[in-house]
């Protein structure tokens, strides 16, 4: 594998990691199924909810993807358009996580 390739991979890797660790932890705490959302009824739970969605969207993108049709099938063009939009999210947040992660080391 060509070293050009290792970061990458690892900052997609990191901001998967993240974002399923966030997600898990969202549902454990609140009994509540994520999703992506920005409503809410004080300033507090805007905020919330943005961040949360920021963080743990990358993951929610992925299992929207796997969702299945009517019929019990899988949309190959909905699987690989959340996997791209997935995988591109989590490569910035996997960034900032790093970015974060160096600045405090």
């Amino acid at each position: 594998m060509s070293m050009e390739l290792i970061l990458p991979i690892m900052l997609v890797s990191a901001g998967i990691c993240v974002a399923g660790a966030g997600t898990h932890l969202y549902q454990w705490i609140t009994s509540k199924q994520a999703e992506l959302r920005y409503d809410g009824q004080t300033f507090l739970q805007v905020a919330g909810n943005l961040l949360m969605s920021f963080f743990c969207g990358p993951y929610i993108m992925l299992q929207l993807g796997w969702r299945h049709e009517a019929d019990g099938s899988i949309s190959m063009p909905a699987a690989l358009v959340s996997a791209v939009v997935a995988f591109g999210w989590a490569f910035l947040s996997g960034l900032m996580f790093f970015g974060t992660y160096v600045a405090f080391l």
